[in-house]
């Protein structure tokens, strides 16, 4: 049995039934580690845990199931480099809050994965630590800026990882590696401990394999933390009971229009497949223009660049040349703004929350791409123009604060995977769940698996 390779929720039933250690799931992705990143560079930092560290019986939610953690979250004692020149020797004194709560409920951390410099970006090609491969084919990224754990995640290096997510940084990763990717509704998930791209559009949340892994992570993540400007208290969330209740008379939207058809062939081609899936099993699927959506993915751009050069002043100032080009650029672009643009693109905010509102009221969840292209390359004249589309149908969601799960849904022609987006309205984390758990039930594409795992 290829440990490495099985979902994350049958390894924690696995330690817990006592028919493997939680040692053996540690050593399982040691190995994947040990092949695999030299070629994929999916971690800056690897922990190496002793074996008796391990929970050898109880019944905690991660049963020492080993974890990657984006290298944004602090670490206590452990190298945090946020992908930056400047923190490259940072040795947090605390964890990040999520960090504490998944160590508490059993999670082992295994590595520091490689991220977008600072988070500012969707290729992982950071000029720092070195650029991170798409396992589907190296030649192309992997998304970003949550990169390293959507590769570590898709090629058996980790069972689970954590990610975040400005305009997109979990579910872009997450469709073009082929695995799921779910962002939580903004105050869900604390981000203290974590370093802040945008303080009006971070958030936190899970890279797994499996969608049921996905509602399992969540569970653990989420919680009130009152030193958290941002965190919200809720009633606590409970997101798996309700994972089989299935799609019988749920309304369901799928989004057309100029900007969705702005896609590529085949990624249409594959959400529409998609929306056929939800019919058969007995949603309503009715089709809606979701046109007004560009706006909102301008607008979070701008407070994006915006929020980031606000946050990073200070070293712009002192060492603008210690930024990737592609970075300081930003951040330049993102000084420039004036008050009264930022105040328009608020303004967009605020629209579009009410427009999502409304749409709500009558559907379910709506359906979209998650990107309008799969993985571009690295390199090369086009590389970065293609890269910026990846935020298109993303970035609207991190406006709206709203629960968005990326899923595969299909491969294009030249076998790169394709996610599939499901939003629904803010706090439905179980209602975007289930309907992500309903199509891959109904589906084989979260079984496939890059060659590379086993070559």
């Amino acid at each position: 049995m290829n440990l490495a390779s099985l979902p994350l929720h049958e390894q924690r039933d696995l330690v817990k039934n006592k028919e493997t250690a939680a040692s053996d799931l540690a050593a399982a992705c040691y190995r994947q580690i040990e092949r695999l990143n030299p070629i994929l560079n999916a971690f800056i930092t690897v922990i190496q845990a002793d074996q008796d560290e391990f929970p050898q019986a109880g019944s905690l939610p991660l049963m020492g199931i080993p974890v990657a953690v984006k290298d944004l979250y602090d670490t206590k004692g452990i190298r945090s480099t946020y992908g930056s020149k400047f923190f490259a020797d940072h040795v947090p004194a605390e964890d990040a809050f999520v960090v504490s709560k998944i160590k508490k409920a059993g999670g082992k951390i295994i590595g520091k994965t490689n991220t977008h410099e600072i988070a500012l970006g969707v290729t992982n090609n950071n000029p720092h630590f070195g650029a991170c491969k798409n396992p589907w084919d190296i030649t192309r990224t992997p998304g970003g800026s949550s990169g390293g754990s959507a590769v570590a995640v898709a090629t058996g290096m980790a069972m689970a990882a954590l990610g975040t997510d400005t305009g997109g940084s979990i579910r872009i990763p997450a469709a073009l590696c082929g695995v799921v990717g779910l962002k939580p509704t903004y105050g869900r998930v604390s981000l203290r401990g974590i370093l802040p791209l945008s303080w009006n559009l971070d958030h936190a949340g899970p890279i797994t394999r499996k969608v049921e892994d996905a509602a399992l992570m969540l569970q653990v993540m989420g919680g009130y933390d009152e030193k958290d400007p941002a965190s919200v208290k809720t009633l606590p969330g409970d997101y798996s009971s309700h994972l089989r209740d299935g799609m019988t008379s749920r309304k369901v939207a799928l989004a057309v229009g100029g900007f969705i058809e702005e896609a590529d062939a085949e990624v249409l081609q594959a959400v529409q497949s998609a929306a056929n899936v939800f019919k058969e099993h007995g949603a309503q699927v009715v089709e809606v223009n979701v046109d007004f959506l560009k706006e909102a993915a301008l607008a979070n751009a701008l407070m994006t660049q915006s929020d980031g050069a606000a946050f990073h002043r200070e070293r712009m100032k002192e060492h603008p040349d210690w930024f990737g080009a592609d970075v300081r650029q930003r951040l330049e672009n993102g000084a420039a703004f004036t008050s009264t643009e930022y105040i328009l693109a608020r303004r967009t905010q605020a629209e579009t929350i009410r427009k999502l509102e409304s749409l709500f009221e009558s559907f379910d969840t709506l359906l979209l791409p998650t990107t309008p292209i799969v993985a571009p390359v690295l390199e090369g004249e086009n590389a970065v123009e293609r890269a910026r589309v990846l935020t298109r149908f993303t970035a609207p969601f991190n406006l709206s604060g709203m629960p968005a799960l990326s899923l595969p849904c299909g491969f294009n022609s030249e076998n790169l995977p394709i996610g599939l987006q499901i939003v629904s309205r803010t706090w439905n984390e179980a209602g975007v769940l289930r309907a992500g758990y309903a199509y891959q039930q109904a589906t084989e594409w979260h079984t496939k698996k890059t060659s590379i795992i086993n070559s």
